[in-house]
């Protein structure tokens, strides 16, 4: 992208903002971050004594939220979710509709609007405020999630904590340090 396309960065600005304002731009953002979420989530690693696998899905979902802003951010995990609900095979696996791993797809949601809100008062632009950002959102994500997971798989709380966060979280502490690394050098490379 030229430095011509990219405006000056500015404070309560996203990346996505920094491309030229259109209605045009705004759905092919959501759009694009949808289709990343559905095709980091084929980026699967069966995790054995767990119906949820490692997937690069929640780290697209954070880094949509965070690049696009809440709105753009919610809607992109919003169509993620509904078009697999209602049968395009982008989920985990290439599945689609309802599992047990559904509630992590709900909580992205809520997890991309917390990220995006955040990157707007500026967590993105710093390594350790992009790790505070990140974890929150795999916090929320996990809140709905092995909550959800427990239900629909008709386990104990404590079965779904061990098979649903305890096996994760060094999968995720690399995805927030991937994260901490990527964002603040996108935002150092834009203001060249």
């Amino acid at each position: 992208m030229s430095t011509a396309a990219v405006t000056a960065a500015r404070p309560g600005q996203v990346l996505a903002d920094l491309l030229p304002a259109s209605r045009v731009r705004d759905i092919a953002l959501v759009l694009g971050g949808a289709a990343l979420t559905g095709l980091a989530a084929q980026i699967a690693v069966p995790v054995p004594g767990t119906p949820v696998p490692v997937t690069g899905q929640t780290f697209a979902a954070l880094l949509v939220g965070t690049t696009l802003g809440t709105r753009r951010g919610v809607s992109a995990l919003a169509v993620y979710a509904l078009a697999g609900l209602a049968g395009v095979p982008w989920f985990a696996d290439g599945t689609s509709g309802l599992g047990v791993s559904f509630g992590y797809i709900l909580g992205m949601i809520l997890a991309s609007a917390a990220v995006g809100a955040l990157a707007r008062r500026g967590a993105d632009r710093s390594v350790l405020r992009t790790a505070g950002a990140m974890l929150l959102g795999e916090a929320i994500i996990y809140a709905v999630g092995v909550p959800y997971l427990a239900y629909a798989a008709d386990i104990s709380a404590s079965a779904a904590i061990a098979a649903g966060l305890t096996p994760f979280l060094i999968g995720d502490a690399l995805k927030a340090i991937l994260a901490m690394g990527l964002l603040p050098t996108a935002w150092k490379l834009v203001k060249r």
